[in-house]
């Protein structure tokens, strides 16, 4: 029990020194100006709201073995919610596009490990940078600006990379899931959040998950 209340300790002064560094007027002007540059690329206006990006690490386990995803972190809102939900920052691997936000994320997290690059090649992107089966995925990217086949792949690449029955966390502002809620072949389950209201605007949480393989199966 003591080292998780120092590992709490830990997380929460993290989390302490962080917030103090974040200035979230500009936090929203850096998303504004990315988005004018590149739309399909950023997909949102404004930064996740902090009981969003709340919601979305909730879904994943400190207690599970290995490192953590995190795809799009743009300025970090979701980075910050894994660190306070109990996550030391040398679990977190961040691919993030947008060489301006990799500065800004390595500057405001030093322990993690930033990679700038594509995210939707996240096995190219990842090769040979975990070293264990992961967690879960935290993905904030715009999917609905790709298409269906290419976000198949985004999650079945991920699914590749994590534990069976990890979860790949995914938020939308649309009322249909960015990836399909049912899977003929069965190669994933999906679970949903409540709309999150105080998000702006507001969003839902989708969980989709691989099934553990079956006792006597390959």
């Amino acid at each position: 029990m003591p080292p998780l209340r120092r590992s709490s300790a830990r997380a929460v002064s993290a989390a302490r020194t962080v917030r103090e560094r974040k200035d979230p007027l500009e936090d929203e002007a850096r998303f504004l100006r990315s988005w004018f540059e590149r739309p399909l690329v950023t997909g949102a206006v404004t930064p996740s709201g902090r009981m969003l990006a709340r919601t979305m690490a909730a879904y994943a386990d400190p207690n599970v073995s290995g490192p953590v995803i995190e795809l799009g972190p743009g300025t970090g809102p979701v980075t910050e919610a894994l660190i306070r939900r109990g996550f030391d920052q040398d679990r977190l691997v961040l691919v993030e596009f947008n060489p301006d936000f990799c500065t800004l994320l390595r500057r405001r997290f030093p322990g993690v490990t930033v990679i700038c690059g594509d995210a939707y090649r996240i096995r190219e992107t990842l090769r040979d940078r975990l070293g264990s089966l992961c967690a879960a995925t935290i993905s904030s990217l715009p999917l609905f600006t790709k298409p269906l086949e290419q976000r198949f792949e985004l999650l079945q690449g991920a699914h590749d990379l994590m534990h069976p029955g990890a979860p790949f966390v995914q938020f939308t502002y649309a009322v249909v899931p960015p990836i399909p809620a049912k899977c003929e072949a069965g190669s994933y389950t999906a679970s949903r959040s409540n709309r999150v209201w105080l998000n702006l605007p507001p969003a839902r949480v989708w969980v989709y998950r691989r099934p553990e393989p079956k006792a006597g199966t390959v």
